[in-house]
């Protein structure tokens, strides 16, 4: 039995089929993208959670809640630019900032309140010393 020779490849031929083979990849990415519907449940949820913080915790907690705005600004953005997958993800992440902000918030606050319990503590102790 006779073997043959594998054929060898010209490179334009190479090149044609890596090119075919990065157009289809490029074709199977957009439609995935396409297939996405867009977040408009996502983005409302980061939207009440940043409305919500920005009620909360604006003096708390500045500078989370400014990167919530801006994420949740951004997500509607790349809605509107048909780019769901990063709106879904800002979104997301816009959520994800408002509710630490809002945490943050209430646990400056619990740390204020319980500073002033104690202070009302040592000036009842100093009181009761003295009589």
């Amino acid at each position: 039995m006779r073997r043959t020779a594998p054929t060898r490849r010209s490179l334009p031929d190479i090149a044609l089929s890596a090119a075919f083979g990065a157009a289809t990849g490029a074709l199977l990415l957009l439609s995935a993208c396409a297939s996405t519907p867009p977040p408009n449940e996502q983005l409302a949820v980061g939207q009440a959670a940043v409305e919500h913080a920005n009620s909360t915790a604006a003096a708390d907690s500045p500078m989370l809640l400014a990167a919530a705005r801006n994420k949740i600004a951004r997500a509607d953005a790349a809605r509107t630019a048909g780019d769901h997958v990063l709106a879904r993800e800002l979104a997301e992440q816009a959520e994800a900032d408002a509710t630490l902000a809002d945490a943050q918030a209430r646990a400056l606050r619990s740390q204020r309140a319980l500073a002033e319990v104690r202070e009302g503590l040592r000036q009842l102790r100093e009181e009761a010393g003295r009589k």
